[in-house]
């Protein structure tokens, strides 16, 4: 899906909000609880592979869709917002009482745990982006672009990816209300956020700068704030295309991974 990278097409594959949650095998050691975020368009549904790895490894995986994606499409709403897709996640955690979680996000789902983080930072034990964006207070989507949101027309209030939603069976990419990518979001606890430990994960097309792509510049930001940043060859959806390999550096970079032989 993303041939050319260019930013806002990939936001492509962010997933929806079916919460799908794997049983923990507790015989397993080092076992963790994660909560992953899809990006745009997308839902829970393009992250059961990798979280069906996980929970092969012995860790709790929940996968949320957001508000009018996936699963959720039929909920779908122009007036649906960024703060609509932060309170999904946040739900998910507060509703099911998950504590000393492993939050990941991709692409447009760094926009969301940025704001999860904020809210929740007490019962996230680490934050990971997965070649996603990572906004500062009062940064929309959009903006972190240098970026209107005039250059995608959004006349019924959605912005489209293609038109598989019109041809293909799901689960497929759905138009997503264009107000996701225009609020700015608002951050009130960013020094308690900032104290919760957080990996950066670039992917990098095989042959290309890293300078190149088109997310380097939330890596160059995560790095400025002290965090670990990791460049990852392979392309946006590396948990489609690399799934086995993703999930070894998931796991690394919490700790106990028990992933030997995993490929």
């Amino acid at each position: 899906m993303m041939a050319a990278r260019p930013v806002l097409a990939a936001l492509v594959l962010c997933v929806p909000l079916t919460v799908a949650r794997a049983e923990q095998n507790t015989a397993g050691t080092g076992a963790s609880t994660y909560v992953i975020v899809h990006g745009a368009w997308a839902g829970g549904w393009e992250w059961k592979n990798a979280g069906d790895l996980l929970q092969s490894h012995g860790h709790a995986v929940y996968r949320p869709t957001h508000t009018g994606q996936g699963e959720r499409v039929h909920l779908a709403s122009p007036d649906i917002d960024l703060d609509v897709h932060i309170q999904d996640v946040v739900n998910v955690i507060l509703w099911e009482d998950l504590r000393d979680i492993i939050l990941v996000g991709h692409s447009y789902g760094g926009m969301v745990i940025t704001g999860v983080v904020d809210r929740l930072h007490d019962r996230v034990r680490h934050v990971i982006y997965v070649d996603a964006f990572l906004p500062e207070d009062g940064e929309s989507l959009y903006t972190t672009l240098g970026r209107t949101g005039r250059e995608r027309p959004a006349p019924d209030g959605f912005v489209a990816l293609g038109k598989d939603h019109e041809t293909k069976p799901p689960p497929h990419v759905v138009p997503q209300s264009a107000k996701t990518f225009s609020q700015p979001i608002s951050l009130k606890n960013q020094a308690a956020a900032g104290r919760v430990p957080t990996t950066y994960i670039l992917t990098v097309d095989k042959g290309k700068g890293r300078d190149t792509d088109g997310f380097f510049g939330f890596y160059e930001r995560a790095e400025a704030r002290g965090w670990k940043a990791l460049v990852m060859e392979g392309d946006h959806i590396v948990h489609l295309t690399q799934t086995a390999r993703l999930v070894e550096i998931l796991e690394t970079e919490v700790g106990g991974s028990n992933t030997a032989g995993a490929r």
